[in-house]
């Protein structure tokens, strides 16, 4: 089967924990990403679980919904001390 070569950028630091995790396995990061992609076909699709939990789901939403807030010209804002105050009662 021939090969080709495949160029992914990311965080160094993420580099060096998983091949760290991967060299205890017994394997390098080539032969992870190898793993993955044929677990992916495998499977038809992502090879774990991706959602959300309810208490992310709501983190986004509440998020979003700030967003939405802050760039709506008939919303007041509030100060630091009025959030604050708001929030305690």
């Amino acid at each position: 089967m021939a090969t080709v070569n495949f160029s992914v950028r990311m965080d160094a630091d993420l580099k060096r924990e998983v091949e760290a995790i991967y060299a205890e396995l017994g394997m390098n990061l080539t032969s992870a990403v190898n793993a993955f992609l044929r677990q992916s076909v495998r499977v038809g699709g992502m090879p774990f679980d991706l959602r959300l939990n309810e208490q992310q789901r709501e983190t986004v939403l509440a998020m979003l919904e700030a967003e939405q807030l802050a760039s709506d010209p008939g919303v007041e804002a509030l100060n630091a001390e009025d959030a604050l105050a708001e929030l305690k009662r």
